[in-house]
């Protein structure tokens, strides 16, 4: 595998004049004006290249795939965070196991780190290369800054960037999740998150709101010299708007077809689909960059709930949001209309032509919608394929899962798993499974039991805890509970304060808790 020279980062807007190098990039977060940074070169792996990842293990794979994009640390070094991100913090010694749930449908398990979300495997690699990254820039310049997190998030990635984050020298950590907007368990997860460097906020309104005021945050640049002067903190981010987030996304799809090919799903060269549920689109777009780097994928089939905005826009090559309404469904992290990391996606397609992408995104934040010219829509067609699943159909797959194999599945992975179905073509499909199923036990419950999405549970039911419930379904469906899950019942709630959701609510909040 060619290793190449440093590479260094632009960014989708063009405004960014500098050349910054990996480590700069993960602790900037975003680039100046709002842009989004992409690597400026994208590492090509043959078939042979492939095949020399099979012997090794997933963190070696990891550090093998950062080799290649040219990340600017050592070998060395590069090799140890990815042996500490990868280890016994997870439970299964794979990291991410495939299993072929029904005959040409491969269930890619993300979720078996600390928080048992798929963010988990972006999130315990990217807190530590961020540390190293500090720690290069301090030994470079004499002085370490320091730095404050914000995240918004739709349930799962607040969890695992508190977890990835918390303690963890010059960083400070805050998260701001939609009220009532998260799965119990997800709430309980972020609330009661150990650490004396993290806060968590629930704000008013729906995710895009947090989303939304926690960029503008970024871009409020009184505010930010405000930071650094009463505070001496500098903002940076670890949604999937940051390239160390997507980094690590890409590793896993690159190693997820050597797994396939190298135990005989599939032969070394011959292609695979995958399909992913999709809120952000930095999962997605982790599968695409794969596949441009050379793995054989040949379709991404990109799965929305009742949100279908997505499904919607790769079909038709028009984004809209100046009309739709925000529904609330049993997969609460694909709840998302304005969805971050389709600006990487279009500035790949158009070249990287950063001023149309800055006109689209000037559209959207102004009119809600822009459409794409015949070429780009073209691209985007010749890759993807798209669909949405409803609620209560989201829930009947969890049940016809179950019942025809056994195998328990998310209400996200079943949106993915129901795609996947409807859409397979004669390509074996990798279904990326992004949460165990009792992050979600109430919908979960639900689905075993035949009640609609929007109905309450028997008033037994009702009266149990998150984690009680999920007890009673792992031992009715032969399943268990991860331990990171099991405890919640007994460790305090730390954190329950509830705020505006606008941006005067978001910089009030840390106003508030930094003093």
């Amino acid at each position: 595998m060619l290793q190449p020279m440093m590479n260094t980062y632009m960014d989708t807007r063009g405004l960014n004049a500098d050349n910054p190098a990996f480590s700069d990039v993960i602790v900037k977060g975003i680039a100046p004006g709002g842009g989004l940074f992409v690597p400026r070169d994208i590492p090509h792996l043959t078939l042979d290249d492939l095949k020399a990842l099979a012997p090794l293990s997933y963190p070696q794979r990891a550090a093998a795939i950062y080799k290649a994009f040219g990340v600017d640390f050592p070998d060395q070094q590069i090799e140890e965070l990815m042996a500490g991100a990868y280890a016994d913090n997870f439970d299964d010694p794979a990291i991410a196991p495939i299993k072929e749930v029904k005959p040409g449908l491969h269930v890619l398990e993300l979720w078996h780190g600390p928080t048992s979300a798929f963010k988990d495997m972006a999130l315990q690699c990217l807190p530590r290369f961020f540390s190293a990254a500090v720690e290069k820039q301090a030994a470079e310049q004499g002085s370490a800054h320091d730095y404050l997190i914000l995240v918004a998030t739709s349930g799962d990635t607040g969890k695992a960037a508190l977890a990835g984050f918390a303690d963890r020298p010059h960083t400070k950590i805050a998260v701001f999740y939609p009220h009532g907007g998260v799965s119990d368990i997800q709430r309980l997860q972020m609330a009661t998150q150990r650490g004396d460097n993290v806060m968590v906020f629930a704000a008013r309104g729906n995710f895009d709101d947090c989303q939304t005021s926690v960029k503008r945050t970024f871009n409020d640049e009184k505010y930010n010299a405000q930071l650094a002067a009463r505070h001496e903190l500098r903002l940076s981010s670890a949604n999937s708007i940051s390239w160390g987030r997507l980094m690590p996304q890409i590793v896993y799809y690159v190693s997820s077809y050597v797994t396939m090919a190298s135990r005989g799903d599939i032969a070394f060269g011959d292609p695979i689909d995958v399909c992913v549920p999709t809120g952000n689109f930095g999962n997605i777009l982790g599968a695409w960059y794969a596949r441009t780097m050379g793995t054989p994928i040949e379709h991404l089939l990109c799965a929305s709930n009742e949100n279908r905005v997505l499904t919607d826009f790769l079909t038709t090559g028009t984004y809209d949001i100046s009309d739709r309404q925000f529904v609330l469904t049993p997969s609460p992290s694909m709840d998302i209309l304005v969805s971050s990391n389709v600006e990487r996606q279009l500035f790949e397609l158009t070249d990287r032509d950063g001023s149309r992408i800055a006109e689209w995104m000037r559209q959207l934040r102004e009119n809600r919608r822009f459409t794409l010219d015949p070429e780009t829509f073209s691209r985007i067609q010749e890759v993807y394929r798209a669909d949405s699943v409803d609620n209560a159909t989201c829930l009947a797959t969890i049940r016809e899962v179950y019942e025809e194999t056994g195998y328990l599945l998310d209400p996200h992975s079943a949106v993915a798993f129901k795609v996947a179905e409807r859409l397979k073509g004669d390509n074996p499909v990798l279904v990326a499974s992004t949460a165990h199923w009792a992050k979600f036990g109430a919908n979960v419950f639900r689905a075993l039991h035949g009640i609609a999405p929007d109905a309450a549970l028997p008033d037994k039911v009702a009266q149990l805890s998150g984690i009680e419930l999920d007890r009673r379904i792992a031992e009715k469906a032969g399943s268990y509970v991860p331990a990171g899950l099991d405890e919640l019942d007994a460790l305090p709630e730390r954190f329950n304060q509830v705020i505006d959701g606008s941006l005067d609510g978001v910089e009030g909040a840390l106003d508030s808790w930094l003093g």
